[in-house]
């Protein structure tokens, strides 16, 4: 797989800033939606729709991705409609009757390869994805984004153990590991879920374990963990990154702040470097 080389970190660091506002935009136009979730994995959906995934002439995707944590969804949103996949009119008709975009990805929706939310089901399709293409002799790499609480479904960790055993060098998962699950923290009701990367390559995973709010770094662990075995990377993340009043709080999980709570932290997110 030959990677992008045009990836700059203050290019990365100023789009993530651009989609969080806009995320935050569209909190001001439904009851509720997961925001904090989708500021945990955006720097890693950047890194994969922005500089990981090859694209043709026309734009189209060579590469897919999938969102397995479906509630991650605006993060995934928010690019496609930079990358002019969405149109503006998309998003600001998110959840509402006259929309087409729910709360999780659905298939079909322009650039959206599967339908999640329902936890533990991205990375099986994937390990199915990239199965085939191997056989199909297609270079097409498949990427992941799971969720820490995601990883405690059963279905996850038998695709774990296929992956390696299939040889399926093309496919690359992310872990958003923020540490929490829903409404409670990963580490609390799950003392030994850690150390994961360490389980990964138990498995025949080739793992590392990084800061996933680095854009550079992301790109950088990529590049080097590409081999003859997938790639797991576990990415050290903060649910409502770049918003300190959403920061490991539980209640961000599905909530839209009111006109108070957004300006304070539009104006957050401007004075940020």
């Amino acid at each position: 797989m030959t990677l992008p080389i045009r990836p700059n970190a203050l290019d990365a660091r100023a789009r993530c800033k651009t989609y969080r506002k806009r995320i935050l935009e569209i909190s001001q136009q439904v009851a509720a939606l997961h925001c904090a979730p989708a500021f945990s994995c955006l720097e890693i959906t950047d890194a994969v729709m922005n500089d990981l995934m090859r694209r043709d002439d026309t734009g189209a995707s060579r590469d897919t991705f999938i969102m397995s944590k479906g509630h991650g969804y605006l993060a995934q949103a928010v690019i496609l409609e930079d990358l002019g996949i969405l149109s503006r009119q998309d998003l600001d008709d998110y959840c509402t009757p006259r929309g087409r975009l729910g709360a999780h990805p659905d298939y079909g929706v322009p650039g959206i390869e599967a339908t999640t939310g329902s936890l533990g089901h991205g990375l099986g399709m994937a390990v199915g994805m990239a199965a085939a293409d191997k056989i199909l002799g297609d270079d097409r790499h498949i990427f992941v984004i799971v969720g820490d609480g995601e990883m405690q479904e059963g279905s996850c960790w038998e695709a774990v153990m296929m992956g390696p055993n299939l040889g399926l060098k093309n496919l690359v998962v992310f872990l958003d590991f923020n540490n929490y699950q829903g409404l409670g923290k990963t580490s609390e009701s799950h003392p030994y879920f850690d150390p994961m990367a360490e389980k990964l390559r138990a498995f025949g995973w080739t793992a590392a374990d990084i800061d996933g709010h680095d854009s550079a770094l992301i790109l950088k662990t990529v590049r080097q963990s590409l081999g003859e075995s997938p790639t797991f990377i576990v990415c050290r993340t903060v649910k409502g990154q770049g918003v300190s009043l959403m920061q490991n709080d539980p209640i961000w999980h599905y909530r839209s702040p009111n006109k108070e709570e957004y300006a304070r932290a539009v104006a957050e997110i401007d004075a940020a470097p």
